[in-house]
């Protein structure tokens, strides 16, 4: 931890457009005024947007405009002065095609506010999957100073008794369904248990699991992450929250200066110790590639192969968020990766503070949610990446959410050309499949299903169902949701889209699985595996206008954060010429 504070006072860039008596800075301050703001607060201080992702069409952050005031009040205390800013919200519980398609373009548009607006530094007021990495890679590439708040978690569901998580029981009932084994009428009853208060997902999801990286990386305040939305706790964290960034914008500290390789290093082996969702993949090989890092699918299969899983919360154990913050959430499990040598402890945060000194006295109050190592839910945690001619760049896969058996499987393929082939098949009684099989979606990636969607964890046919089976191998180039369970390889790279071998798998062929060998390989010779990519044809048509027809083209594959092209390694956040 090598950084040293700016010289405080300065001039900030808010003053280009505030500061001083010029008919430009009249024209600003004055258009600001008709909103009540004495002219004191335009005399130098930090300017704070408060990037604010509420929206009533986003669950997860619904409730953000309340935070937003504690924000706020820190931010007045601090000394600064907070402009809230709405900005463009992502759902993956609204959007269509997925909210997946629109990261990048939410992630842009910020970065665009960030840049030709008066803000000094940042609040990235967050909540749901796509928001808080959609606003960390705006932050990534304009570099201005920048905490994140999230939302924080739902309180836990309850369904006659049982313990209920988001996501991860929406897909155990609805393979109950199928099964015969729960009625559609106790489906129905189950969903109002689901959702019973504020906030993102309560399982291990991946609004939880960015939550985690979020704090993981030394972008938000340590304990962050796990606090309940409805908490009390979660308010103050806002406020404290606000008091920092004014701090942070007088130092001149910076996503740069925390946004460091060892950082990227800690998230992916705190990744690999919560049981965090794979989407984490994808999404923090993006933000790195905004700062200039080199994160490869290699770094996150090296680093988290050694890692065992040791948090307790579905979809990989028993218990949701609202425990896992009274045991002492993500600082515990920071701690026990300095104990045991995983973390980078030097790595700085937005306290001023490195990793290390924010953890090393807190208390784990719940050995039942937070595991000894001994006890650990697999040894071996993290994201496998597998390659081999059927995933040349990579295919990424869960082991703490996936089943023990099935790591090493050899099987017919059976074959799926689009979701919505899989979805005229998937309940034919007359469908040639049984538990043996591997299931293969295709034309499902960034390119073939615009943004790539959360349909890799393609659910089993009845027929398999009705025996008692509950896992199979599945194989696509989609993504899952985090709090979906499942031996499934995902965000298998080059997509079928792109002409990747994963379009020419047919039904019939063999495949084979082999995880302790990260091996993912098509049962056919380089000969006839040439042949059929050389007589492939796309079955995508590609967009013709609109943003869609900008992603189609320009996105990138899974195994680069299936971001941008032309938006990887953009620093800097320029004034601009003023027009008036």
């Amino acid at each position: 931890m090598t950084f040293k504070p700016a010289k405080w006072p300065r001039k900030l860039r808010s003053q280009e457009w505030f500061g001083g008596s010029s008919r430009d800075n009249i024209y600003h301050r004055g258009w600001m005024k008709n909103q009540g703001f004495p002219h004191d607060l335009f005399d130098g201080r930090p300017v704070i947007g408060i990037l604010n992702t509420w929206s009533e069409l986003n669950p997860c952050n619904a409730h953000l405009n309340a935070l937003a005031e504690k924000v706020k009040n820190g931010i007045y205390e601090a000394g600064g002065f907070p402009v809230e800013v709405p900005v463009f919200s992502v759902s993956e519980s609204a959007f269509r095609p997925t909210a997946m398609m629109f990261r990048n373009i939410a992630a842009m548009s910020i970065e665009e506010q960030m840049r030709g607006q008066p803000m000094d530094g940042c609040v990235l007021l967050v909540g749901c999957d796509k928001t808080t990495p959609s606003l960390l890679m705006a932050a990534a590439s304009t570099d201005l100073p920048s905490i994140v708040v999230t939302g924080g978690p739902m309180l836990n569901g309850y369904f006659r008794g049982e313990r209920v998580g988001s996501g991860t029981h929406l897909w155990k009932f609805s393979e109950a369904v199928k099964a015969g084994k729960m009625s559609p009428a106790e489906f129905a009853e189950a969903e109002a248990s689901m959702s019973r208060s504020a906030g993102s997902c309560n399982t291990m999801g991946t609004a939880s699991t960015m939550a985690s990286m979020a704090e993981a990386l030394g972008m938000a305040l340590s304990g962050n992450a796990a606090i309940p939305a409805v908490d009390s706790r979660r308010r103050v964290m806002a406020q404290l929250s606000g008091r920092r960034i004014v701090q942070m914008v007088k130092d001149d500290l910076k996503p740069s200066d925390i946004l460091t390789r060892q950082a990227f290093e800690n998230a992916i082996r705190t990744n690999a110790a919560i049981g965090g969702s794979t989407n984490a993949v994808i999404h923090l090989l993006a933000i790195a590639g905004r700062v200039g890092i080199d994160l490869t699918l290699d770094d996150w299969d090296r680093l988290g192969r050694d890692v065992p899983t040791i948090v307790n919360l579905m979809p990989s154990g028993k218990y949701l968020m609202e425990e896992f913050f009274y045991a002492g959430g993500l600082p515990v499990v920071l701690k026990r990766l300095g104990e045991a040598g995983l973390l980078n402890k030097d790595a700085l945060t937005v306290s001023g503070e490195s990793a290390w000194e924010q953890v090393k006295d807190v208390v784990n109050h719940n050995e039942d949610v937070i595991l000894p190592v001994e006890k650990a839910i697999t040894q071996s945690g993290g994201v496998v990446v597998v390659k081999g001619n059927l995933a040349p760049d990579g295919a990424v896969l869960k082991p703490s959410a996936a089943t023990p058996s099935l790591m090493v499987h050899r099987g017919r393929a059976v074959v799926f050309e689009d979701i919505d082939d899989y979805k005229a098949k998937i309940n034919d009684p007359d469908l040639d499949i049984d538990e043996t099989c591997v299931m293969v979606l295709k034309n499902c990636g960034p390119r073939g299903y615009p943004g790539m969607a959360e349909v890799g964890n393609m659910g089993l046919p009845p027929k398999v169902l009705k025996k008692g089976i509950t896992d199979m191998v599945r194989i696509s180039d989609a993504r899952m949701s985090g709090t979906a369970y499942g031996t499934v390889c995902l965000h298998t790279s080059p997509e079928a889209a792109a002409g990747g071998p994963l379009a020419v798998v047919q039904d019939g062929d063999m495949i084979e699985l082999d995880v302790p060998n990260r091996r993912l390989h098509l049962d056919i010779s380089d000969e006839e595996l040439a042949r059929r990519l050389a007589a492939w044809k796309p079955r995508v048509t590609p967009p013709d206008s609109g943003y869609a027809m900008l992603h189609h083209k320009h996105v990138m594959g899974a195994d680069k954060g299936a971001d941008l092209d032309f938006l990887r390694g953009c620093r800097g956040a320029p004034v601009g010429k003023d027009s008036h």
